[in-house]
């Protein structure tokens, strides 16, 4: 694995930031607000917890944080779920952001099982 010097290189931190950005956009006119903020707020740790993690400089804590990541992933996931039911997106917007999300799950497991192999 090359070294990584800023968690902005971590390909996991950029696919958060692009469902981040992905979620804003789906929910801007959504008038649902409680919905629209706990979908915000998880997708926002996905990000802030992969970078928060990789700050600490241990291995131990960022797979700590990775886990929380990880969580928020499918925590967003499954409001995707609730999106497409309410007809808040279109299914296929829904199945989309669901496919992006469990990539940053798999990302983090990935990343979380390297780590500890990392010694």
């Amino acid at each position: 694995m090359t070294t990584i010097k800023n968690f902005e290189e971590l390909e996991i931190w950029q696919l958060a930031r692009g469902l981040v950005n992905s979620i804003y956009s789906d929910f801007r006119e959504c008038r649902d607000y409680a919905f629209k903020d706990q979908i915000c707020r998880a997708g926002i740790s996905i990000m802030n917890n992969i970078s928060e993690g990789y700050c600490r400089g241990g291995n131990s804590e960022f797979k700590q944080f990775l886990k929380i990541s990880k969580g928020s992933a499918g925590e967003v996931k499954n409001m995707y779920y609730i999106a497409e039911d309410q007809g808040y997106v279109l299914k296929e917007t829904a199945k989309d952001r669901r496919a992006k999300a469990q990539r940053l799950i798999n990302g983090n497991s990935s990343l979380i099982k390297y780590l500890r192999s990392y010694r």
